[in-house]
């Protein structure tokens, strides 16, 4: 009896880890698979960003020491090389400084091309995602820059929703949802 005891007590973590709990860990994404719906939530963002705002606001800046409203996105769009080439471990292709671009067939476009580029990171299996890469001169993994970048994303995102509140529009992201 105290054998059986003794078996059943030994077994005990194991058909703990093995159980409910364990299965719906499993369920849950990790690595790129995590991140990847946040990336796709930030494109959609930014592209409906650029068509809610007024052409005539892109030169929009609530205060002259930050950047206008154009200027946000385009920063992003370069920034969309930066980090996924680190994170490709490849030289950016970018040669081209979209803060630059005032008009709003050009900073969607170079959206449109930046999400692409990244696309192509958001896409590594999480073995290379693990794998070390260096970004401006610190050490990391790939998935480390992919994270770094939607955050850098929603930081930016958060300039823009105050810009669009500045001018009396609701940005997209509180915008009710089908109906």
């Amino acid at each position: 009896m105290r054998t059986l005891f003794l078996s059943v007590l030994a077994l005990g973590p194991i058909a703990v880890a093995t159980g409910p709990a364990a299965a719906a860990a499993q369920d849950q994404p990790g690595g790129i698979a995590a991140i990847t719906p946040l990336w796709e939530r930030f494109k959609s963002l930014y592209i409906q960003s650029l068509e809610a705002m007024p052409e005539e606001k892109l030169g929009y800046r609530p205060t002259a020491d930050v950047r206008t409203f154009g200027q946000i996105v385009g920063h992003v769009a370069n920034d969309h090389y930066a980090f996924c080439s680190a994170a490709l471990g490849e030289k950016s292709p970018n040669a081209q400084d979209f803060e630059k671009t005032t008009t709003r067939a050009g900073l969607l476009q170079a959206l449109k091309d930046s999400f692409a580029y990244c696309d192509r990171a958001y896409r590594l299996s999480d073995k290379t995602a693990a794998e070390q890469t260096d970004f401006f001169g610190t050490k990391g993994s790939r998935l480390w820059v992919l994270n770094y970048n939607v955050t850098h994303d929603g930081e930016h995102y958060g300039n823009l929703v105050v810009y669009f509140r500045i001018n009396g529009i609701v940005p997209p992201s509180s915008r009710r949802q089908g109906g």
